[in-house]
């Protein structure tokens, strides 16, 4: 049987019908069209799914839909203002901080939760903020100097 909820995304709401156990990784990608944020490894190790919950990263793969609603949920498309890239996602762009791009999503949201917390972070603050998000393809330099780059930005 499935429940009809609310979720905000990204500053609208969406009226959905969900079953208890779908995730809310799949209610952004499949009932609100939010497809930036990705399904990896849907165990919560890589990172790809991670989004904003009233302001802190969270894996939407782990999460359940139902236990979302009445929250502020932004993905990596809510990160962009008035058609702007937010400071991150235009240091991402700049410094080549994507390859294939699968976990950027995810390293963009976190980030951005990061520079939130601290405007100014060392790189080892930056490392292990981003512990919980994996690249196969960057080996994570320009991510780290993107990170850089949106901090200066910021500030």
């Amino acid at each position: 049987m499935k429940k009809i909820i609310t979720l905000n995304v990204n500053g609208n709401d969406y009226e959905i019908a969900v079953r208890d156990n779908r995730t809310l990784l799949e209610a952004i990608r499949e009932e609100c069209n939010f497809t930036g944020t990705k399904q990896g490894c849907d165990v919560g190790d890589c990172g790809s799914c991670m989004v904003l919950i009233d302001d802190i990263p969270i894996q939407s793969c782990l999460t359940l839909a139902v236990s979302s609603q009445g929250k502020k949920i932004v993905t990596v498309e809510g990160l962009a203002k008035n058609g702007e890239p937010h400071p991150v996602q235009k240091a991402f762009d700049d410094c080549g901080g994507a390859q294939c791009g699968f976990c950027t999503p995810g390293f963009l949201i976190t980030s951005k939760n990061l520079l939130d917390q601290n405007t100014n972070p060392s790189v080892d603050e930056i490392k292990d903020a981003l512990s919980g998000n994996l690249c196969r393809c960057t080996g994570y330099t320009k991510i780290i100097e993107a990170v850089q780059v949106a901090s200066k930005a910021l500030n």
